[in-house]
């Protein structure tokens, strides 16, 4: 048999598709529900994408409220860089939206274009990870930590020794998984 071709396909995956299958027991409720949702993570990527780009051009929006707005002018005015991924080991590593270190300060800052409650945690792993990549004592350094969501910035302080206890779990955790890993 020869198969269609759908070049434009590859490597794209469909809401009622194979790949994420549980839709096959939804109701309808449950699937416009999902849907929904399916359809705020597509926005949530593109306004990411918008921001990167905004930011790598150093085009500022208008001031305003909006999360969106602030997060990219204070990005630019910060000089900070987008999209930056961070790197302890092959098991440990994440992207930050932006991020900026001078002056012995750290600033992380992140995107939030969901309606779900948010945690600095995520942040404050990036702040270990960036630590422990370029070796530095979170002790010595000032770390401020933004989230951008709704109208609103959040701004954190994280205790050192909540950044030094995420640190240790980071390496004790990549050790205990290259030992699983040798056991497989």
């Amino acid at each position: 048999m020869i198969f269609n071709k759908h070049f434009d396909l590859e490597g794209e995956h469909a809401f009622l598709g194979g790949s994420k299958y549980h839709w096959i027991n939804y109701d309808l409720d449950r699937l416009a529900d999902a849907y929904t949702k399916y359809q705020a993570i597509q926005k949530g990527t593109a306004l990411h994408d918008l921001a990167y780009k905004c930011i790598k051009l150093n085009q500022k929006l208008p001031k305003s409220r909006k999360a969106f707005n602030m997060y990219v002018n204070d990005a630019i005015g910060y000089r900070m860089e987008p999209e930056q991924p961070l790197f302890y080991s092959i098991n440990a590593f994440g992207t930050v939206d932006t991020i900026s270190f001078r002056d012995k300060l750290l600033r992380i800052h992140d995107l939030k274009t969901g309606v779900s409650p948010v945690s600095m945690h995520q942040l404050e792993v990036y702040t270990s990870l960036f630590c422990l990549e370029y070796d530095i004592d979170p002790g010595d350094i000032s770390i401020e930590l933004r989230i951008y969501q709704f109208e609103e910035a959040v701004v954190y302080n994280p205790p050192v020794e909540d950044v030094i206890r995420i640190m240790d779990k980071i390496v004790l955790f990549d050790k205990e998984i290259e030992k699983l890993k040798l056991e497989d």
